[in-house]
């Protein structure tokens, strides 16, 4: 994959992840982050720097759909800061949290313009694993785009992890998941999802078949049929929906054939 970020659960590299460590890429107005040369996985503009580069970052942002106003969004993974900035600077009743392990990672954070910390916005340097453990009742949105070269760490993407998740999660909460179509554990991840989210969650593919986005919710939201019609959030300012619309057109044929 020469132009997305390898996902989350991309088939493991030869090299262990430890050797792999993040760098910068510029070219032209764009600005990427990167483990190995060969993947991307995160892009930034230069002219637009709060702007969703990459499909499968416009289509987590679905869950505005069934949440449109989150209190709480807590992420899993910083890497250059996409999604935080977007819902930080769209989502402007929200509070942002987003847990990364990696020091090297926060490190960088200057140079894609992520926030500084404050009283809306704060990277925790933390293992997701532990960091979930302790939670319950905490936020309304949880990203999980967390990972190394060579794929998801297999702590964060157990079995118990989930059912952390699901108790971290306010009631109605959504849980959104970035993963691999191709992996061959994929389905085996999906179980897991399924195993505390029950059939309240359902999957969303990108058009070229590469990324898997899961929706799992705490609660019975995933089931309103107003969702598939698409509807700006008043909470939403309208330069920002240009931006999702033509991935929530995606997505609302997801939920009409379900």
């Amino acid at each position: 994959m020469s132009d997305v970020p390898a996902s989350a659960d991309s088939p493991l590299s030869d090299e262990p992840a430890a050797l792999h460590r993040p760098f910068i890429q510029n070219a032209g107005a764009r600005r990427t982050l990167h483990f190995t040369q060969q993947e991307i996985q995160s892009s930034m503009s230069l002219l637009n720097p709060d702007a969703l580069e990459i499909e499968y970052t416009r289509m987590m942002m679905g869950f505005v759909l069934f949440k449109p106003a989150p209190g709480h969004i807590l992420m899993v993974g910083l890497g250059g800061g996409s999604l935080p900035k977007f819902c930080h600077r769209y989502l402007a009743g929200a509070r942002i949290s987003v847990v990364e392990i990696d020091p090297a990672v926060i490190a960088m954070r200057d140079a894609f313009l992520v926030p500084p910390d404050g009283e809306r916005f704060q990277v925790i340097q933390a293992d997701a694993a532990q960091h979930m453990r302790g939670l319950s009742d905490h936020a309304d949105v949880i990203f999980l785009d967390g990972f190394v070269a060579g794929g998801i760490p297999d702590a964060l993407c157990s079995a118990a992890f989930y059912a952390d998740c699901h108790r971290a999660l306010r009631d109605d909460g959504i849980l959104v998941i970035n993963f691999h179509v191709n992996h061959p554990m994929h389905h085996t991840y999906l179980e897991r999802v399924r195993e505390s989210f029950g059939s309240s969650m359902f999957e969303v593919v990108d058009d070229d078949m590469t990324n898997s986005i899961v929706f799992a919710c705490k609660g019975n939201l995933l089931d309103d049929p107003a969702a598939a019609q698409l509807t700006r959030p008043p909470s939403m300012p309208k330069d920002a929906w240009r931006q999702l619309m033509p991935t929530m057109r995606v997505i609302g044929a997801t939920l009409e054939l379900r």
